[in-house]
């Protein structure tokens, strides 16, 4: 019999209407619309369309949403602040550190989500220097961090997962290496929360964001930002707003208190509707079981890696399962867009980047989902790639 994952799949892709016509396989980018994240969605609508205005429901919805991001990585609500985007929570990060010496260096892999890179280059001018930690053949080796780091790091940046590629990093060799140094670790988790069991207290991570738009199941306009309370508490981010105050709701323009922990990173005005569908999915994730997600999606990149080789097909990044996230990179000739287009028009959703074509699919995804993409990816590069 052909593996299934320990959760009810059929029950599972009941509740996304897009599968009924489209084989999604592009969690990388974005996710698809649930049952009951629309519901989530339409409830805040219903309430700003009957009420009017109902501040107190809605930061609750934004206080619930806290929570359950918490609980995916095994965190106090207070340790999380709500946040836009990673561009913003990075930025936040990257505002309260201190560049003027004798810390000033930045270990960056170059694996990181360009606005993560981009948010480390922006400091040079603040004082801060950067070492780039190389990617190969679509992983990230570990001894790229022994040149990369020394008494001078202040923080290291190591993306949890490679965008292109899905090759996995493992936190814990990169924090010991890290500790050796004494320097902060900031993980972007972007590209794996969602479909895999992540513990920041386990790992000891002083800081880790992530957005809901790719596995976490959500839309894009909300992320979320951890914050070791330790390092927290030496910290004041000069990117704020009101809301990182202690007490927002002073109104007070001529004070600029420091909210506890991670609360002190949150800025303006929350986004009230993103958090509604972001509490939602996570919360049903959460329910579905983050071990049991992790073991079907190392499934389904099995049977990624195996069909493609079995097709010819070219993978960028790990052949194991276990050290990757659940998208798995094929190379491919000339405008990888081009590719993503066809595969489209063939009802296969794919994510083109780089040189690359993504293939990633998540919990509610089938082994002939992954045999379906695959046909039809050898098919375009057999027929439509000179």
């Amino acid at each position: 019999m052909s593996p299934r994952p320990l959760y009810d799949i059929d029950a599972v892709r009941r509740r996304i209407p897009l599968l009924r016509h489209t084989v999604p396989m592009n969690n990388c980018s974005q996710a698809p619309q649930m049952d009951i994240t629309r519901a989530a969605a339409e409830e805040y609508l219903e309430s700003w369309n009957n009420e009017g205005m109902d501040w107190d429901r809605w930061m609750a919805e934004v206080e619930a949403s806290r929570i359950s991001f918490s609980r995916i990585i095994n965190a106090s609500p207070d340790e999380v602040s709500v946040c836009v985007s990673v561009s913003q929570a990075t930025s936040s990060v990257a505002s309260a550190l201190d560049f003027s010496a004798p810390r000033h260096k930045v270990a960056v892999t170059e694996g990181e989500f360009p606005t993560v890179g981009h948010v480390w280059l922006a400091q040079e001018r603040h004082g801060a220097q950067l070492t780039w930690i190389p990617v190969k053949g679509g992983i990230i080796p570990l001894d790229g961090y022994e040149s990369a780091l020394d008494e001078d790091t202040i923080l290291v940046s190591a993306c949890h997962g490679y965008y292109q590629s899905g090759f996995k990093q493992d936190l814990a060799a990169v924090v010991a290496m890290s500790r050796e140094v004494g320097a902060l670790v900031f993980v972007d988790a972007y590209q794996t929360l969602g479909s895999c069991s992540l513990d920041v207290k386990a790992l000891d991570l002083d800081f880790l964001t992530s957005g809901n738009l790719k596995f976490l199941m959500g839309i894009p306009g909300i992320a979320f930002l951890y914050v070791k309370p330790s390092v927290a508490e030496t910290l004041e981010p000069t990117l704020t707003g009101w809301g990182g105050r202690e007490n927002p709701f002073a109104f007070d323009v001529k004070e600029l208190s420091w909210a506890p922990v991670a609360r002190r990173f949150d800025t303006g005005t929350p986004p009230i509707f993103e958090a509604y569908v972001a509490r939602a999915a996570m919360d049903f994730l959460t329910d579905i079981g983050l071990d049991a997600i992790q073991a079907w999606t190392e499934e389904l990149s099995r049977a990624l890696i195996e069909g493609g080789k079995a097709r010819g097909l070219r993978l960028l990044g790990s052949e194991d399962p276990t050290q990757k996230a659940p998208t798995t990179a094929f190379l491919v000739p000339g405008d990888s867009h081009v590719i993503e287009a066809e595969l489209r028009e063939r009802g296969i959703l794919a994510s083109a980047r780089g040189p690359a074509i993504r293939l990633a699919p998540h919990f509610y995804s089938t082994l002939q989902d992954v045999e379906t993409a695959l046909d039809a990816l050898a098919e375009v590069l057999r027929t439509e790639v000179p």
